[in-house]
Formats: structure tokens, sequence, C-alpha cells
């Protein structure tokens, strides 16, 4: 295809598209400090990956939706702020749009920790009204579930979130030699202490992130220690460090199996389950 990017397509384009396959994948994103990385650096790795995801599909992807539940980076004023509720209720208008088009294997793809306050209950919701299973990839849980990657998902977050922006082409807005300040750390013990400072983090333990209590950060540097870029050479063996272990996990994750697992869901739905369930009613 000439793109796999939904907006970039011409509309002739996205109906030859949809006479031969249904697939679309939705990366939701934010705005928030980010370390030295630019506000949108979770957004970028999540339009990545779903980029990467389309490709092994044959799929098109939905992007440019950066504003969603920030959580407690709200304190930074390059956070934009946007609550669950309302973040959940512009979802559910885009996948209701989505499957009128006509593209009715749906996959959301985030790589922000609270993300799954928004989309978890969207994609829950969606389903009670339409019938119509679509499924929520959650990048901190799918790493989880790929077993025999070679390095873990903190060890590669931040070369994974320099080669996405490689990846769309978008390296140079990537900055070089930040200085350390109120907003960037690149200590990570100095971030912990000021993490440790709110008592609330005792609290978060006892559901998923930003699921146990609403708390804030005490300053954005708290947020996360993000590597220091000294050259444009060392941004660049960054972000192909940050590739290799997109591919790789892209690989393992086994999207086509994935993807072809969701479509016999939604058969099953129809075919089997929604009929009990109306007898039961």
């Amino acid at each position: 295809m000439r793109t796999r990017f939904l907006s970039k397509c011409t509309n002739a384009e996205v109906e030859e598209y949809l006479q031969q396959n249904d697939l679309i994948f939705v990366p939701v994103g934010v705005t928030e400090t980010h370390g030295a990385l630019p506000l949108d650096a979770e957004t970028v790795f999540a339009e990545a990956l779903a980029l990467k995801m389309a490709e092994a599909t044959n799929g098109l992807v939905l992007h440019n939706l950066p504003y969603f539940f920030a959580g407690g980076t709200v304190m930074a004023r390059g956070t934009i702020k946007m609550s669950v509720k309302d973040g959940m209720s512009y979802l559910e208008t885009i996948a209701k749009s989505l499957l009128k088009q006509g593209f009715r294997r749906q996959v959301y793809v985030t790589c922000h920790g609270p993300a799954y306050l928004t989309v978890s209950g969207m994609i829950r919701d969606f389903f009670e009204e339409t019938k119509v299973p679509i499924l929520y990839i959650d990048m901190v849980k799918a790493f989880d579930s790929v077993k025999d990657l070679s390095y873990s998902f903190m060890e590669r977050f931040n070369d994974m979130s320099i080669g996405a922006y490689e990846i769309l082409g978008r390296l140079e807005d990537v900055p070089i030699n930040v200085s350390e300040s109120h907003s960037v750390t690149y200590d990570m013990q100095n971030a912990l202490n000021g993490m440790n400072k709110n008592p609330g983090n005792e609290l978060a333990k006892y559901a998923m992130q930003s699921g146990a209590i609403g708390s804030y950060f005490d300053k954005p540097s708290d947020h996360l220690p993000t590597p220091q870029i000294t050259s444009d050479h060392h941004r660049e063996e960054l972000a192909q460090s940050g590739i290799l272990a997109i591919e790789e996990f892209i690989e393992k994750l086994d999207m086509p199996t994935i993807v072809e697992l969701l479509r016999k869901t939604d058969e099953y739905t129809q075919t089997d389950s929604l009929q009990k369930y109306r007898e039961w009613l």
C-alpha cells in the first residue's frame, strides 16, 4: 500500500482496502512531561508499534490521537489534562464511526501506564452496546505475555521510545544535550527519591497503575529518567537499538495469529454466545 495511515489515504484507497480487509489499529496516546524526550513520546511509541503491527497483518492505522488521561503528571505545564470519562466518550465515538465505516476488527494500542483506565472501559462498553468484540493491546501487559524476549520492557523502554521517532521519520524531534532541570533528570535514584515522598505510592501497589489511588508527582522530573543524548551519532545508536527491540517484540507477539483470533472471537460471539445470551434474556 502507498501508506498504512488512514488519514494519509484517499477515500478511494480506503474503500478499495475495505473490499478485502476490515482491520485497523488505533494507537491511543498522551501528551505529558517525559524527561528529555518530547511531550508526545508515548504517543509516538504507540503509533510506531501500531504501524509495525499493521505492516505485519495488512492493516491500516488511525493515528493522531495524542490527548487522553495523563495521570500523575498534570503538575507539569506541558502536560495536557483530559479526564478518563471524557477520553472514553471521545474514543467510543471514534470506535462506533470506524465500525460503521466497515472496520469491524479494531485493535487499540497504548504505551502509557494509566491508559487502560480509558481504553479498557471503552472496549467493554462498546461490546455491550454493539456486540462486536474489539481488542486492546496494552504494551505494559503485552510485553509480559512474550516470554522469550532478549530484554525486559523497562530495559529498552527509552531506546524503543527513541526508535519510534526514527520509525515515523521524526528522529530530529528528539533533542540533544538537554540540561538537567526541574523537568529533566538522568539519575534514577533522584527520581525515586522524589516519588517516595508521596505516601500514596505505598497504596498504589494494591491495584494497577493509577487505579488504586489518585496522586500526583512532586515535580516533572520525578516521572521518568530518560537517557542523556550527547550527539547525533548517540541518538542514532539509541534509535537503532530501539528499532531492533520493537521488531523483535512484534515478531514474537505474532500479530497475524492475534488478529485471526479476534476474527474468530467475533464469529463465535455472533453464532454461539449471543444466541445463548438472547435465550437467557
